[in-house]
């Protein structure tokens, strides 16, 4: 949905860029919380990595893990700033855009930054 003006402009992450942000950070959050439960086994080469992951550096990936969710809350206020800076006003597409970046993470922000309004100021 795209008005002329930008006022509430929004465009939706791609279902792929979805998918992989969700089940990378789901993974990555099964094995930081439950790692007793990971069928590592079952799981090849992906298993073998992280459970020497787990086994050899678990600080690292539960101090990472808050990191991740860290950045995407900073891409969702610089997402919040761009959409003042492009002249996109609305509450519920502000809304939107910050919702979706800090859960999707700079496959949302991607397309925000990609946005180029029609060449008019919004400061004149």
């Amino acid at each position: 949905m795209s008005t002329s003006d930008g006022y509430a402009y929004f465009r939706r992450s791609s279902v792929s860029w979805i998918m992989v942000v969700m089940l990378s950070m789901g993974f990555y959050t099964w094995v930081v919380f439950w790692p007793d439960q990971v069928p590592y086994a079952s799981l090849g080469p992906l298993g073998a990595i992280s459970k020497h992951l787990v086994n050899e550096y678990y600080g690292v990936l539960y101090k990472g893990w808050w990191l991740a969710w860290v950045v995407h809350v900073f891409e969702s206020l610089v997402a919040l700033k761009l959409c003042s800076d492009k002249g996109i006003n609305s509450p519920s597409t502000r809304l939107l855009w910050f919702i979706q970046t800090i859960l999707f993470g700079f496959a949302s922000l991607g397309l925000l930054l990609k946005y180029k309004p029609d060449g008019r100021s919004k400061r004149r």
